[in-house]
């Protein structure tokens, strides 16, 4: 079972990459909790949480196959946010970042046909296509609200009726 070099090496880029979106979401975590958003900063660690389990997924993938995980560095780049909607913002937008990823690992796989990775792939396709529609719902939401305090209060306190796991 082995993986093509250039797609081991894609993949610890990815293991790499989710540890860095997990990053991101403690970032904005902290930064909703500095705004007073208890509920939008749970659901920030509880995304955060969610990226450390994709990690986990990947580098699973290669250990089952033989193959060593390498950790990159990983730094967080700075995020300066000075509302939810900024902090939404900038979840979709990394969101998106790691779609295209997906969609490269994907190809990737294809072009050295590797079968073997095709269930691992179309479950996070799948999976970005649910954070991408989730994370635009809520960014939509908080938009329509706009400046309403009682209405982004709303939102923080259905955000913390997430279960962490």
């Amino acid at each position: 079972m082995t993986i093509n070099e250039t797609f081991s090496e894609q993949l610890n880029q990815q293991v790499s990459a989710e540890h860095q979106a997990a990053l991101i979401y403690t970032q904005l975590a902290y930064e909703l909790d500095r705004m007073s958003f208890p509920g939008m900063r749970d659901w920030m660690f509880a995304q955060a949480g969610e990226e450390r389990e994709h990690a986990q997924k990947f580098a699973q993938h290669l250990l089952d196959r033989g193959e060593r995980v390498l950790l990159t560095d990983i730094s967080v780049p700075e995020l300066k946010i000075d509302s939810p909607q900024e902090a939404f913002e900038a979840s979709l937008a990394h969101e998106q970042k790691v779609s295209e990823m997906i969609r490269e690992l994907t190809r990737t796989a294809d072009k050295v046909g590797d079968i073997d990775s095709r269930s691992l792939l179309n479950w996070f396709l799948d999976e970005q296509i649910e954070e991408e529609a989730t994370v635009g719902e809520i960014l939509d939401r908080i938009k329509i609200t706009g400046n309403d305090g009682s209405g982004l209060l709303r939102i923080d306190a259905e955000l913390g009726t997430r279960d962490p796991e």
